[in-house]
């Protein structure tokens, strides 16, 4: 928000408790979509913080998930012939190869998500505070020592924020993960294995191709991840202040229940997904690719829409709906707790 001068803002500064979502950061979000307001200011949380909560949610999020990640992938990379049923290729991959079959895969994301999620979280709060600074200029300094409450709008600008320094760890992470779940298919089809585990995979990509095979899809993972995480967060902060609605919750004093907690992370991730997984399938299909069969994503784009047509741009749709919703109401659960646990940092 601007303002011409100081002097408007100082009287039109409501010293008033409002109705506001609690967020990491300690900045409070307006979901109206209007004007930010200031309340008393409370102590701010401690950014080391929201990066240690968000290591412990992300890996929730990948033990919880990880199954259905890899049914979505094989759907997403097998080509018209993979298998339309999220339940029967689960069943089956669970049938043939065990537990450590649907978790094939899982070191990589795994060994990645802690400090992928704990960058997320610290990331969303820094861009909380960016957008803060920002919604703050011309204010005196009393003033700019009211509460801030962030508009909805405000909020996604955090998220799309957060997205940008994860994607550096997100996409080598995925690219392994990735390449170790296709070959699955491949092994499945009578085929040998290429690579013994990640750490194997990782070599043996970095030995082909260098440092840029190994971040092979960053551009594509970035254009998914940025409009991701603006529905991930928004969604979540969204959900949370209807919830304390709903429930009688003063959000400047009051937490959510354990439910209600889970049901808000659940939706986030559904919503989530369901913006990003076009993206998410092109994506996955440059960074499987043999070096050379594409150009680029406009020629990965290309090849899906004339091979499968446009249905093949939501391929993988419904196990990664599916599996949004416990995979990420695991990992705020597992954040809000740790934040509570960590409550003497600030």
């Amino acid at each position: 928000m601007t303002a011409t001068t100081s002097e408007t803002k100082s009287s039109n500064v409501e010293l008033k408790t409002v109705q506001s979502i609690p967020s990491f950061a300690g900045i409070e979000a307006d979901s109206s979509g209007g004007c930010c307001k200031k309340v008393d200011a409370p102590k701010s949380e401690s950014a080391l913080k929201s990066f240690i909560s968000g290591g412990v949610g992300g890996a929730c999020c990948v033990m919880v998930g990880h199954p259905l990640d890899l049914v979505k992938v094989r759907m997403q990379t097998g080509g018209a012939a993979a298998s339309s049923s999220v339940f029967g290729m689960l069943s089956k991959t669970l049938a043939k190869e065990g537990i450590r079959g649907i978790y094939r895969g899982v070191s990589a994301p795994l060994t990645a998500v802690t400090p992928m999620f704990a960058v997320s979280f610290w990331s969303y709060d820094v861009g909380q505070r960016i957008v803060k600074g920002y919604g703050q200029r011309g204010m005196t300094a009393e003033e700019k020592e009211r509460k801030y409450v962030l508009s909805m709008g405000e909020i996604c600008m955090a998220g799309a924020i957060s997205a940008i320094p994860t994607t550096g760890i997100m996409a080598p992470s995925e690219r392994i993960k990735c390449l170790l779940q296709v070959q699955a298919n491949e092994v499945e089809k009578g085929g040998t294995a290429k690579y013994t585990g990640m750490l194997d995979c990782a070599k043996q990509v970095l030995k082909e191709g260098g440092v840029q095979s190994l971040f092979k899809g960053t551009g594509a993972t970035l254009f998914r991840d940025i409009p991701g995480t603006i529905a991930y967060f928004g969604t979540y902060e969204l959900v949370k202040k209807e919830l304390m609605k709903i429930q009688g919750i003063d959000p400047n004093k009051g937490q959510l229940s354990p439910i209600a907690v889970l049901t808000a992370g659940g939706l986030a991730g559904m919503a989530c997904w369901g913006v990003c997984i076009p993206a998410d399938v092109i994506k996955s299909r440059y960074q499987t690719a043999p070096e050379g069969k594409y150009i680029g994503l406009y020629d990965v784009y290309k090849t899906l829409i004339k091979e499968e047509g446009y249905g093949g741009l939501v391929k993988g749709m419904r196990p990664a709906l599916i599996r949004a919703f416990p995979a990420n109401a695991a990992c705020f659960f597992g954040m809000e707790v740790s934040k509570k646990a960590l409550g003497f940092m600030d």
